[in-house]
């Protein structure tokens, strides 16, 4: 039973994100689902519950809809009842998606479950290492914003609506988000994978900042 309500999920989510861009499409969170599955096995979670939220967290990503936060929740929602779940399950569904982004880091979140920190950190697991970096670019690219301007500093400390209304360059993102993420891990699982992505980062950035300045 719960299988076929995964495909059924599956289903819905490659049909609704077939046009997505290319970090937030059916490959994001195909990864997703899978980090969520793999960090899970440690964990004492509704096994179900992770498995649909990872499947719905990004199916309205607030940022492709002129940063309405209630599309996504909304849709996620509608799509639930057509499964006749319990409606304590959708409620708990709902209420991750609701609360599993960044949002500047300076958001706290008014719902908490062992759920939500898996499917966040294998969310936040795809944010960053080589995957990260390259999802990083490619939204970049989508917004048409520079790769790097060195007069352009990182902003630390941005409200939730200043991050969300940043055009700052792409490098800068790795500092006000990327770089933050693995001590923000929730999971003993997901610290130890993202420590791996986040030192492949930083010697990317060396590496960055070296072709920049004509010194390699």
């Amino acid at each position: 039973m719960e299988q076929e309500l995964i495909k059924k999920t599956e289903a819905f989510v490659k049909q609704e994100l077939q046009h997505a861009e290319g970090g937030h499409d059916w490959f994001h969170i195909e990864r997703v689902y899978k980090n969520s599955l793999l960090i899970a096995k440690t964990e004492n979670v509704n096994h179900l519950i992770v498995a649909l939220s990872a499947l719905l967290h990004d199916i309205a990503d607030s940022k492709f809809h002129d940063g309405n936060e209630s599309i996504g929740p909304e849709k996620a929602e509608n799509f639930l009842r057509t499964l006749h779940l319990d409606q304590t399950y959708i409620d708990h569904i709902v209420q991750i998606i609701k609360n599993i982004s960044f949002k500047g880091g300076n958001f706290q979140p008014d719902f908490h479950s062992a759920e939500l920190e898996v499917v966040q950190d294998a969310d936040r697991l795809d944010a960053i290492g080589a995957i990260g970096i390259a999802r990083t670019f490619n939204y970049g690219g989508f917004k048409n914003r520079k790769i790097y301007d060195p007069e352009v500093k990182p902003q630390l400390n941005m409200t939730k609506e200043a991050y969300k209304k940043s055009e700052a360059p792409t490098i800068n993102h790795f500092y006000e988000k990327l770089l933050l993420l693995k001590d923000r891990m929730n999971t003993e699982t997901g610290k130890k994978l993202a420590q791996k992505r986040h030192d492949f980062m930083v010697d990317y950035l060396n590496q960055f900042y070296s072709e920049w300045n004509g010194t390699v």
